[in-house]
């Protein structure tokens, strides 16, 4: 376990390069939703939606998600590395978890525009771009302020 202790910094960067590919997914795929309700089913502009959607999901948000956990996890299993006490860890994973539901939400949401069911207005969308902002600002304070 010393490794991890050793390596934390590197730990820590890879992390946060993940996070941030992370979370540029989760704000640009609802807005993508937006966009792709204006257009016609079984259209050129659905059929690219479609393709521009899976690929930020496959390519860039799922790697990144599952990168981020692995080297959060890492980081407090390292020794030494987290002190001071507090629930902020337990907070920030919670909204991590609710992050990563969202995560969820967006793939189902996806294959409704897959499968021709999407039942969501653009507003909707738009409305719902917002919630990995709100969960973002507070996990940074849970992480670097550590109020609680």
């Amino acid at each position: 376990m010393n490794w991890l202790a050793d390596g934390y910094l590197w730990i820590k960067a890879l992390h946060l390069i993940a996070v941030i590919s992370w979370m540029a997914g989760l704000f640009y795929l609802p807005r993508l939703f937006a966009y792709h309700t204006r257009v016609a089913r079984g259209s050129e502009q659905d059929r690219l939606f479609q393709t521009m959607e899976a690929k930020l999901l496959r390519i860039i948000m799922n790697p990144a998600m599952i990168a981020a956990w692995i080297f959060g996890l890492l980081m407090i299993a390292a020794p030494g590395t987290l002190s001071g006490g507090g629930i902020w860890l337990y907070v920030k994973l919670v909204l991590v978890a609710g992050m990563t539901w969202f995560h969820m939400l967006l793939a189902r949401w996806r294959r409704g525009f897959v499968e021709g069911a999407n039942g969501h207005t653009e507003k909707f969308y738009r409305t719902v771009n917002e919630v990995p902002t709100i969960l973002m600002i507070v996990i940074v304070i849970m992480a670097i302020v550590k109020p609680i």
